[in-house]
C-alpha cells in the first residue's frame, strides 16, 4: 500500500506549520505501507496543481491531507469538503477568493472516503483527543480535501481520500494565553494511527459509532 500524506507550510503570520512538520518528521515506511510525504504551499490553486502531480507519479492508494486548526484541541478528521473558497485572509500568494466555485464541474460537497470514525476511535483508545469535524472551512484546507475528493472521483477512483485538522503545538501558543495546544509526539503518533487505520480498513465498512452534534 501506498499514502500519500501531506501538510502545509507556514502562513497568517505564524512562524511555523504544524502540519509540515509533523507529516515530515514521519518515516518512510510504516508496517511494509509506503509513505511519500509532501508540503504543499498555502496556496488555492497551486496547491491543486502540485496534489495532482505527486498523485500521478506516485499512484497512492490513500490520500491524507492535514493541516493546522488553531483553536481546537483535538485531531479532528472531516466528514465534508464543500465546492466552495471563501477566504478570510490572503493566501500565500494574495489571493482572495470570494464565494468562487472550486470546481464548475464538481459536486456541491464530498464526504471523505477516510475510515473518520475508526480514526477517531483508535486515537481516543490511544489516548489522543479526538472528534469528527463538520467543517473544513472555506480556506486553503477546504479546498485542499475537495481537490482530493475530486480527482479521486473524477480521475483516480481507486483512491481514498480525506483531510486531517491538527491542533497548534506548544511552540506556537507561548503569546497565545489560553489557546489550546497539543505536543509534537503526540500529533505524530496520531497520524501513525491514522495511516494504519486507513490501511486496515481500506477494503472495509468504517465503524458504525456516533460522531454527530446536537446543533
Amino acid at each position: 500500500m501506498r499514502v500519500l500524506i501531506t501538510g502545509f507550510d507556514k502562513f497568517g503570520g505564524e512562524s511555523i506549520n504544524p502540519s509540515s512538520l509533523c507529516v515530515n518528521s514521519l518515516p518512510d515506511v510504516i508496517d511494509n505501507i509506503e509513505i511519500k510525504k509532501i508540503t504543499l504551499p498555502t496556496v488555492f490553486k497551486d496547491s491543486s496543481r502540485i496534489l495532482e502531480e505527486n498523485i500521478d507519479s506516485f499512484s497512492p492508494n490513500i490520500v491524507i491531507c492535514v493541516g493546522q486548526a488553531g483553536g481546537r484541541s483535538k485531531i479532528t478528521p472531516e466528514r465534508i469538503a464543500i465546492n466552495i473558497d471563501d477566504a478570510r485572509i490572503p493566501d500565500n500568494i494574495g489571493n482572495s477568493p470570494i464565494d468562487e466555485a472550486i470546481r464548475k464541474d464538481g459536486e456541491n460537497a464530498y464526504f471523505s472516503t477516510l475510515p473518520i470514525k475508526a480514526i477517531v476511535d483508535e486515537l481516543n483508545k490511544n489516548n489522543i483527543p479526538s472528534a469528527i469535524s463538520n467543517t473544513a472551512g472555506t480556506f486553503v484546507c477546504n479546498h485542499i480535501m475537495y481537490e482530493a475528493l475530486y480527482l479521486s472521483k473524477k480521475k483516480y477512483p481507486n483512491i481514498k481520500a480525506g483531510f486531517i485538522h491538527i491542533p497548534y503545538i506548544k511552540e506556537q501558543v507561548i503569546d497565545k494565553p489560553n489557546m489550546p495546544f497539543m505536543k509534537k509526539e503526540d500529533i505524530i503518533q496520531a497520524l501513525k494511527i491514522i495511516i494504519k487505520t486507513s490501511v486496515n480498513y481500506f477494503d472495509k465498512e468504517d465503524t458504525k459509532i456516533t460522531g454527530g452534534l446536537e446543533h
